[in-house]
């Protein structure tokens, strides 16, 4: 019996109902947009244009953590000198930054 009464009372009088909740839904995922995936795109986009800039005998740090000079580069990979005559091949897509920005970020 109880039950059945809570049942028929129905929902609570003076709220918007559904409207309210997709504003709220709406506004959760604008601020999710603009604090979270547009600087993550940004990011991604410069990083991008950096690969495509890349040239020889230039100065770089890869993902590993790897600092080396840049003696041939090719669609896919990039020969890098990390010691004298030590040289590597590595994926273009590991190559994260310029080696003078990497030291000017480590002294901060």
């Amino acid at each position: 019996m109880n039950v059945l009464t809570v049942l028929m009372q129905g929902a609570p009088a003076g709220g918007m109902g559904g409207s309210s909740l997709w504003i709220m839904l709406i506004a959760m995922f604008a601020i999710m947009y603009f604090f979270m995936i547009r600087p993550q795109n940004k990011k991604q986009k410069e990083i991008s244009n950096f690969r495509k800039s890349l040239q020889v005998n230039q100065q770089v740090v890869t993902a590993g953590g790897v600092y080396g000079v840049i003696k041939e580069i090719t669609d896919s990979y990039v020969v890098l000198e990390i010691a004298s005559n030590v040289k590597i091949k590595i994926d273009k897509n590991s190559i994260f930054a310029d080696n003078s920005s990497a030291a000017a970020a480590q002294t901060k």
